[in-house]
């Protein structure tokens, strides 16, 4: 069966994947106005804790990583610990997480190429710019996995090094004095807490995407899990310093920061160095199009490898003859990401809220992949006879964790629109569930082929993956896939 192009992406790529579509500059531009709406001068405490909660996850995900991968291994995750059925549940979702957060990218390029483009008294229909940033993404991922996470590595690089350079001026101004305004415990907003948690974890989704990436990676047991791992610590703690230094630099500003749509562009006026603000604003927009990029490479592997197995069309399977990407996947991805978008400016939803409503609805899917994921981890490792008493922990403070934002996103009842984005995701879910089973009855034998794709992963990390005293029962029962539990 022909495959992805092999050994391409060493660690470095890897991790510009997952950090691009985490997207620090989008959090540092839009959402940490938001959290400070929620939990004021403790804004940087709730990034500490949901790095913290996410870290769990991580944990119980690289429990697969270190052992076995494939192209879109979240998905085939999932089927070693739940069976094939689960696994394709969590692939579905991870669809739709990942169209929503490609679409946050491109508002979010539209909103930062419309200011700059505004700032040279030019006027540009966001209709396209959406083609704009859509098209060039398309083209860099059917082109070249290399050079899309060459491409983001730069992008997102240079966006964060203008950032911090931002603001490392702006502590320069204050002193080296800590802000003890935001350490007053005094003034700690505990009831709100748990909803600045909830807006951390969703500006952190996407850690996971370097699973993606199994059959491209180079030395993937061990360069996956660690970029799994540092892109989530490395996010977590520029999220924590911005959020410090943006609160301590608007703080007296006759808006306060909640209410700012260019926080960056503010904090470059009250440094004293406006000439930032065409640079951030350009950094910002880049950034945009590195995520969008990102989650059109991610999801297109996601398609690819459940159309791999029978579950969509056959052409999602097949990579391109020349450049070995999943080009008819990537066309799927970027297809949805610009059509969603025009739809919506066409019936007069703002770009701005809309950057808010698809990244919102995003979430939902992360979080519904990343329970699964953590209850597959300890199945998976019965199976192998590994199981530890430290890792039925690491799956019960996972899923305890992952309560905080699956709570938190539906109550108290957020006001309209966002009160029917979660029933919008559960009729997706339910649509998907639909077709997986029907799917699954009408053709029996898809089932097989899953089976006999996801046994190659394993007989290629055979070594890796076989250890401890369960290891032989685990071969012996035939491909070690766990039984079909949905």
């Amino acid at each position: 069966m022909p495959q992805l192009k092999p050994n391409c992406l060493n660690y470095a790529e890897l991790l510009a994947q997952a950090i691009a579509l985490i997207s620090p500059t989008m959090t540092a531009a839009l959402i940490i106005p938001v959290m400070y709406g929620n939990t004021g001068d403790w804004s940087w405490l709730p990034y500490a804790l949901g790095t913290v909660m996410l870290l769990f996850v991580a944990y119980n995900l690289n429990q697969f990583a270190r052992r076995s991968t494939a192209a879109g291994s979240m998905y085939a995750y999932i089927c070693q610990g739940l069976g094939l059925k689960a696994g394709a549940i969590g692939g579905w979702a991870l669809i739709w997480a990942y169209l929503g957060i490609s679409m946050a990218g491109v508002t979010g390029f539209t909103i930062f190429a419309g200011k700059l483009l505004g700032m040279m008294g030019v006027a540009a229909s966001p209709l396209l710019l959406f083609a704009v940033c859509v098209g060039t993404a398309a083209v860099c991922a059917w082109k070249n996995v290399q050079l899309s996470a060459i491409l983001m590595l730069v992008l997102e690089g240079a966006s964060v090094t203008l950032i911090l350079a931002l603001c490392l001026i702006s502590l320069s101004r204050h002193g080296v004095a800590v802000d003890a305004a935001q350490f007053n415990l005094h003034a700690l907003p505990w009831s709100k807490v748990g909803l600045g948690v909830v807006v951390a974890i969703f500006s952190l989704v996407g850690f996971e995407c370097a699973t993606a990436f199994g059959d491209e990676a180079k030395n993937p047991l061990r360069t996956i899990p660690r970029a799994v791992n540092m892109s989530l610590i490395i996010s977590g703690v520029f999220f924590m310093f911005v959020t410090y230094v943006m609160v301590m630099a608007t703080r007296g500003y006759a808006t306060t920061l909640d209410k700012l749509d260019a926080p960056l562009n503010t904090m470059a006026q009250l440094a004293r160095v406006p000439a930032l603000q065409a640079p951030l604003s350009f950094g910002a927009m880049v950034s945009f199009f590195a995520l969008c990029l990102s989650c059109v490479n991610a999801g297109a592997r996601v398609i690819y490898a459940m159309g791999r197995h029978g579950l969509f069309h056959a052409a999602t399977a097949r990579p391109h003859p020349t450049n070995e990407t999943p080009h008819v996947a990537v066309a799927v991805m970027a297809a949805i990401a610009f059509l969603v978008p025009a739809v919506a400016t066409l019936n007069h939803v703002a770009t701005l809220d809309l950057f808010g409503d698809v990244g919102t609805c995003a979430a939902f899917g992360f979080v519904v992949a990343y329970c699964l994921v953590t209850i597959s981890a300890p199945a998976y490792l019965r199976t192998l006879g590994a199981l530890r008493t430290r890792d039925l922990a690491g799956c019960a403070a996972s899923l305890a964790l992952l309560i905080v934002p699956a709570v938190g996103s539906v109550y108290p009842v957020p006001p309209a629109p966002v009160m029917y984005f979660p029933y919008a995701f559960l009729a997706y879910l339910a649509v998907g569930l639909v077709w997986i089973m029907s799917s699954y009855r009408r053709r029996p034998e898809i089932g097989a082929l899953a089976r006999t794709d996801l046994a190659r992963v394993y007989s290629r990390f055979q070594p890796e993956r076989l250890s401890g005293a369960g290891s032989a029962a685990a071969v012996s029962s035939g491909d070690g896939l766990a039984p079909d539990r949905a």
